[in-house]
């Protein structure tokens, strides 16, 4: 596996992560859980934010990876 693939992988399972945070806190009656789980959330929605930059940065460098 390319070292694109696995960056994409990766951006696909913080994405999921992420999903599932926002999930959980409109899930949960405590609010303590749902403030933790929305911020973990934001702080998870910034990693995506720079992982996906970096996949933009790989698809620039190396036009052949674009699209996987």
């Amino acid at each position: 596996m390319t070292v694109a693939n696995q960056v994409k992988t990766t951006l696909a399972s913080l994405k999921s992560a992420q999903a599932s945070l926002e999930s959980f806190a409109l899930a949960t009656q405590n609010q303590e859980a749902k403030d933790m789980y929305a911020q973990a959330a934001q702080q998870t929605q910034s990693i995506v934010d720079q992982v996906a930059g970096r996949v933009q940065q790989l698809e620039n460098e190396e036009p052949q990876y674009k699209g996987f």
